[in-house]
């Protein structure tokens, strides 16, 4: 890197970046954080509503702004879109592959139904959104890719059997993409959040034996909010790591120290 760069490294001007889940709690804040570095911004969630507020504000900052009301876990539907994302933005510069789902229940008691609900969101649809976006990147000779993964990839907590097996499967995931595509100038990371105040996570941290039960595994004292993740994602989004994949970024207050 030269030293006629350093001063850009955080600057997105007329690249589009793709964000799936962007109308939730990190997906959203997302989704402001690069356009206020001037990205263009295809937003997805399979919730309309969700995305109308950020939809409005990124357009008020002056920014193209496209959403997109999908079931990533639908293989047409991601097809379609992308095609449409490079269509209207001429280029996919950068995949937020965040979407996801948990469902809570003891391992015994989980239902075969909603563990192919949790892995087909949060792996099988993370994987087709990876692989339709990983196509246009190698055409168009690099890229990068941004995977949400968890400290649940490698902590076996308790009622959490489909989640923790879907985000150690976006660990490895993350690992065979950058593998194979390192080559063409694509760039596949992740992103390992700890516990983090949104919709998800609203009731289990509502309950107070639950809320203090996970404050003393973190040594930083705190839950974390959707801000602290930002710079992780802007980071891995940014020339600053050309040099960084197959790669996990754990953002969790010290959660995984111990």
């Amino acid at each position: 890197m030269n030293e006629l760069t350093i001063g850009h490294l955080f600057e997105w001007n007329g690249k589009t970046v793709v964000i799936t889940g962007a109308g939730g709690s990190i997906g959203s804040t997302l989704a402001h954080a690069f356009a206020y570095y001037g990205a263009n911004l295809a937003l997805i969630d399979k919730n309309a509503a969700s995305m109308e507020n950020i939809s409005r504000v990124i357009t008020d900052m002056g920014r193209t702004c496209r959403s997109y009301a999908i079931d990533i876990t639908k293989e047409t539907d991601v097809k379609e879109t992308m095609a449409d994302i490079q269509q209207q933005f001429g280029s996919v510069d950068i995949l937020i592959n965040h979407a996801g789902m948990n469902i809570r229940q003891p391992a015994v008691e989980y239902d075969k139904a909603d563990f192919d609900k949790v892995l087909g969101v949060n792996l099988g649809g993370m994987f087709l959104m990876a692989r339709e976006a990983g196509r246009y990147m190698i055409e168009q000779g690099g890229g990068k890719i941004i995977n949400t993964a968890s400290v649940s990839a490698v902590r076996g907590h308790k009622r959490q059997v489909a989640y923790a097996s879907s985000k150690g499967g976006v660990a490895q995931l993350t690992k065979v993409l950058a593998h194979e595509w390192a080559q063409y100038g694509v760039n596949v990371n992740a992103v390992g959040p700890g516990y983090i105040y949104t919709n998800q996570t609203k009731d289990l941290l509502a309950d107070d034996v639950s809320h203090q039960f996970i404050l003393e595994k973190i040594p930083m004292g705190r839950i974390g909010e959707p801000s602290d993740l930002v710079g992780a994602y802007l980071f891995l989004a940014s020339p600053a790591a050309d040099y960084i994949t197959g790669q996990i970024l754990f953002v969790d207050g010290g959660r995984l120290i111990d």
